[in-house]
């Protein structure tokens, strides 16, 4: 067996679980136990019996360079994460695309660009759009879209903000760190919202505490 026919199907199988990749990175994994656990999977892809030990020593060729490759820059612009901003008390709407659902966001905008605490955001589709405002305007806002298709809406959401290093552009992988820890601590996140160099991810009220905390423990990892 060509051990880098091997190795080339155990990179290739790693790559598709990102969990399994972090777990390789961080040392928390038995490369012996792992490589009895994929031996069936990586043998169905190149159609031929393997060899454990060959299976450990792909995994462990992995698992030293993972860090180099991939997560060392990762972890270097997590810890230059600015600012961590959390705002509670918002609404999420859910509106179907129409042509005036722009004239009537422009409305809402207008009625609302003096006031100082109040919170708005939108994110555009192919054929929905999201809007999120402080409850405090949720009134205002059912009043201005009453004519428009509304899909969904949700109340009692939080959202963190996070701004990122300029640099994030070009390294990928970052919103994965996000997600990861998050799905870790069992938090569900109802919708991201991006830009270049903030990240906005919106959850239940409930859980923003222990969502903040999570994502606050990445710029000390």
């Amino acid at each position: 067996m060509n051990a880098t026919t091997v190795s080339f199907a155990v990179t290739e199988y790693i790559k598709q679980k990102p969990f399994l990749s972090t777990a390789l990175d961080q040392g928390i994994i038995n490369l012996t136990a792992l490589a009895r656990m994929i031996k069936s999977d990586i043998e169905k892809k190149l159609n031929k019996k393997v060899q454990k030990g060959a299976l450990v020593m792909a995994l462990k060729r992995i698992s030293d360079t993972l860090e180099f490759t991939s997560t060392h820059q990762i972890v270097k612009t997590l810890r230059n994460i600015g600012e961590i901003n959390v705002r509670s008390s918002l609404v999420d709407y859910n509106f179907k695309l129409s042509e005036t659902l722009l004239k009537k966001q422009a409305q809402l905008l207008m009625q609302i660009k003096k006031s100082e605490d109040v919170f708005y955001t939108s994110s555009r589709g192919v054929g929905e759009s999201n809007i999120i405002v402080s409850q405090n305007i949720s009134g205002l806002a059912d009043e201005i879209f009453k004519s428009e298709t509304l899909k969904f809406k949700q109340s009692n959401l939080s959202a963190i903000t996070i701004k990122l290093p300029e640099e994030n552009v070009s390294i990928p992988g970052i919103y994965y760190f996000f997600f990861q820890r998050l799905s870790w601590q069992n938090i569900n996140i109802i919708e991201v919202i991006s830009t270049t160099n903030e990240v906005t991810l919106l959850m239940n009220d409930q859980v923003v505490i222990d969502a903040f905390v999570a994502i606050q423990k990445l710029k000390h990892i």
